[in-house]
């Protein structure tokens, strides 16, 4: 009961946390990678005499590109994200990225070494129409899952219209979803403002991820307040909930912490290509299973103490 007692205090926390979320939102926008935007990726790979990160960007720049995003990719290799080439660009790029080491001789000329075993393992161009038709899709796929949810859980919860209409829990579930997928999009408006983090594939599959896992642990939570409205377990709806929640939580918490900390292993010891979406869905996962136990139960109960109010006034 201390969850509903106090659940004034946990929908400001939930308030304060998407408001803060917002922010970065509207003031620096998310930095869509190329998977949005369209653009070139290139993987390579060397089986010795690997550049460093700062060599590869100096020939990335001398290949006339502006602008890229280089992280490493396993143990010898790098990832190299940028604009649209042109084939000139695009042989130069490779020449370049080919060189293992450069040097000068007495009589001022360059010498150039090939990389022994250099290995372009990926290349691959999206342009400008195929990036923006995939940022709608995916857009799209966000907005059917959630109505697929809404609809999912007001047939479920079909017998249960009493004292709050099957609706509602789906209603509170879709609640929830925003405030789980709210926070990541801002810690990673932030990340792209300051450090550069874009926002591809991977980062829509997380957030799809995560609404599937959020609403799977808070359909548990309102099947059990289902089930305990049924056997008339509690004197209030208020104190059904809180019931249901005593009895979910532990439930709860243990799934989502051994989830949380394969994500933590993932995040902190796993490859630079998959850190930032093994850091979407471990924010994701933490907030899901907060908005599964403090808010979306808790907006249930105020739901229905503002309908009965209404109700009340109405009498009167």
């Amino acid at each position: 009961m201390f969850i509903i007692k106090h659940k004034n205090i946990f929908l400001a926390i939930s308030v304060i946390l998407i408001i803060v979320s917002l922010v970065p939102i509207f003031l620096y926008g998310l930095n869509l990678g190329t998977d949005f935007k369209g653009g070139t990726i290139v993987e390579v790979a060397y089986s010795q005499n690997m550049p460093n990160k700062d060599e590869i960007a100096r020939r990335v720049a001398g290949a006339g590109i502006e602008s890229s995003a280089i992280q490493t990719a396993g143990t010898n290799g790098y990832l190299i994200k940028m604009k649209p080439l042109t084939e000139e660009q695009r042989v130069v790029l490779l020449s370049s990225l080919a060189v293992a080491t450069a040097s000068t001789s007495a009589t001022g000329t360059t010498l150039a070494t090939l990389a022994t075993g250099f290995q372009v393992k990926r290349f691959s161009s999206i342009g400008p129409s195929v990036g923006a038709e995939l940022a709608n899709k995916g857009i799209i796929a966000l907005i059917s899952v959630a109505l697929l949810i809404i609809l999912f859980i007001a047939f479920a919860f079909r017998h249960v219209s009493r004292p709050v209409r099957s609706w509602k829990f789906g209603l509170m579930a879709i609640l929830a979803l925003i405030h789980d997928i709210t926070i990541p999009l801002g810690v990673f408006a932030y990340l792209g403002h300051f450090y550069g983090t874009e926002i591809d594939a991977l980062f829509l599959t997380a957030l799809l991820t995560i609404m599937a896992l959020s609403v799977s642990d808070t359909i548990v939570v309102f099947d059990r307040i289902r089930e305990n409205l049924k056997n008339k377990l509690g004197n209030s709806f208020e104190e059904t909930v809180g019931i249901s929640i005593d009895e979910t939580i532990t439930r709860s918490l243990i799934t989502s912490l051994t989830i949380i900390f394969v994500l933590l292993v993932l995040l902190f010891f796993g490859g630079s290509t998959t850190r930032d979406f093994a850091l979407v869905l471990t924010i994701g996962m933490f907030f899901g299973t907060y908005s599964s136990i403090f808010l979306a139960s808790p907006m249930l109960v105020t739901a229905y103490n503002s309908q009965e109010k209404k109700k009340a006034i109405s009498r009167k």
